[in-house]
Formats: structure tokens, sequence, C-alpha cells
């Protein structure tokens, strides 16, 4: 599909799309309605994920719905499909008259007034939250598939240095200089990861290597009375299985991101109270490092969402967000 496909979707389904508000990502169209949510996936083709054909969609949908029921119950509904009437070219959500050019994902809608982002923008998380997130995090990571394949110190380098495709676009913006941090980031991912692959192996034949959510950041959590972990990566099997302490890196450094340092702290202290992943020197250093690998990530997605944006206001607030976890990542590598 294409985003004028989209906006016709909507204007065709008065009924079932009712005052839809469209939000965009740089992999996904979401359909916003009053009781549910339409999740379609662009057809792109980028290092980490593949969404390019039909069937590869459909795949990754049913996939999203499988995954993601590990952590939800009663959100993930189904997968459903978008028709075109084949004389009229008219486009539906779901049935069964036409030809199937695209599917979904059907979700049910949440509160979004308990987005964990917005409730950090609006100051009403808590170190309470983060215990009730320790709790969920740790049962799950417990429960959860344990990885067998053991970890590839140069794959994990690999996917460290992949940022740089970006450092044309932080040159253009921010200058030589603030390029160079990249290249510096990824010289010093070749150190730590060499200095600690004892240790990185040793945690693994431990047991630390989960199938686990992947994507852990505050835009993807919901506080609610219990709280609701949703989105993760189904696109990738291979950035999904990690370490529970790369996972856990991910949401400690997005709470830093905005400011919350007690409070990336205090999930840190609550999960390890529940289940030790940081035992000793080493693991305080792969922590730290997991979250410059994670800084550099966020760095990267949203620098790909800019280059989806034309001049304006929108492009403008874009990149206030690549310059946060660029500077970020610079904070980090430099502690």
């Amino acid at each position: 599909m294409k985003h004028a496909d989209v906006q016709a979707l909507i204007q065709g389904n008065p009924r079932l799309l009712p005052e839809a508000q469209l939000v965009e990502t740089h992999i996904s169209w979401v359909l916003l309605t009053d009781k549910n949510v339409y999740k379609i996936k662009k057809p792109v083709d980028y290092t980490f994920l593949n969404f390019s054909t039909l069937e590869k969609r459909k795949f990754y949908c049913d996939r999203e719905l499988f995954l993601n029921r590990r952590l939800t119950d009663g959100v993930y509904l189904d997968v459903v499909p978008i028709l075109r009437e084949d004389y009229t070219g008219v486009l539906s959500l779901g049935g069964e008259e036409g030809t199937v050019i695209d599917y979904a994902v059907k979700m049910k809608r949440l509160d979004s007034d308990r987005q964990m982002d917005l409730m950090l923008e609006n100051d009403l998380v808590t170190m309470a939250h983060m215990e009730q997130l320790a709790e969920q995090l740790t049962d799950f990571h417990m429960s959860t598939e344990v990885v067998t394949a053991h970890p590839n110190i140069h794959s994990m380098h690999q996917d460290f240095a992949d940022f740089l495709r970006v450092a044309p676009f932080i040159e253009k913006h921010w200058g030589a200089d603030a390029a160079l941090l990249l290249h510096k980031g990824e010289e010093h991912s070749k150190q730590v990861l060499k200095s600690l692959q004892d240790r990185i192996y040793e945690r693994h034949l431990e047991g630390f290597t989960v199938d686990g959510h992947g994507d852990l950041h505050a835009k993807n959590i919901f506080l609610l009375e219990k709280p609701v972990i949703f989105d993760c990566i189904e696109f990738n099997d291979h950035l999904r299985k990690l370490d529970v302490l790369n996972e856990l890196a991910f949401l400690c450094m997005d709470l830093d991101a905005k400011g919350q340092t007690d409070l990336s702290d205090g999930l840190l202290e609550a999960y390890n109270q529940r289940y030790i992943c940081v035992n000793n020197g080493p693991d305080e250093k792969l922590f730290e490092y997991y979250k410059l690998y994670r800084a550099n990530v966020r760095l990267k997605i949203n620098v790909f969402k800019a280059m989806q944006l034309s001049e304006g206001p929108e492009l403008d607030r874009q990149l206030v967000m690549v310059r946060t976890f660029l500077d970020l990542f610079g904070s980090y590598l430099n502690e």
C-alpha cells in the first residue's frame, strides 16, 4: 500500500473507521479509532527488516499477533485483510469481497492518557510504577524461551556499527565533529566487546539470553492498573533474542533521555532484587555498553523518521529528537 491508499481506506470506511486518526512511523501506518487500532506495515526494506512483499507483510502480521500475546491479554485481536473491490476499486477492511492488497493487525485501543511517555512528560510516573514494571519484566524473562544459540561478538558489533549509515545525515545537520562522535562510538564498541566477551559468554551459559521484547521503551508501555507492554519486535528474531540486561538497558536509557535518571536507577534496582542480573563489575560495564547501544538505536531510528519528512515544523520536531539521542550517546560515551 501507499499513503494515498491508506487515506482512501479511511475515507471509504466511515462506519468502521469513524474519524480515524492516522499516525505514521518509519515502518507502519497506524489507524486509531475510538475502540480499536489497525496497524498496517509499510512496503519497506531496511537492513534490519523486510516488508517488501505482501507475503512477508502477512507473515509478520501473524508473528506480531503471536509474539505480543505473550505480554498482553485481550489487546492483540486479529489479523484482517485489506481488500480492493474488483469493479469500483473501493478499499475495505475485512470481509471477503475483492482482492487482498494488504493486511492489518487489529488491536484494542487503550487509554492514551496512560501511555508511559506521555505520563513522563506530565511527571506522573512514580517509583511504584518501576516496581510494577520490574515485577512484570522479571516474570516474563524468567518464563520466556531461553536462547541456546551462542552470542556472536562480531554480530553484536555489526549491530552497533549499523548506525554509521546515518553519519552523513548527522554531518549535514550538525557538522563533522558530530559525525565523528559516531565513529568514536564504533571504535569504543570494538574495545568494550573484546574486553567483555568472556563475561558475555558466561552470562549466556547462565541463562540470561532470552526471546524477549526487543523494543522496550516508554512509548511501548501503558501504565494501567497492571502495566501493558506491547509492540515487541516481530520482524527480526535476532534483535529480539538478547541478554535481559540489554533489554532492561533500553528502558533505562529512555528514562535517562527524558531526564528521569532516578526512575532509571530505581528500575534496575527493583529488577535486580527480583532477578539478579548484575552480579559484578563486568556486568555493570556491560549494562553501560548496552545503554550506549540503545541510545545508538534510538538515534538511528529517529534519523530514519526524519529522512521521510519534508521541510517544515514536523521535521524540526523530529530533528530535536535526533539531537536528544545524539547528545545522550555522547554523554554515555564520555562517562
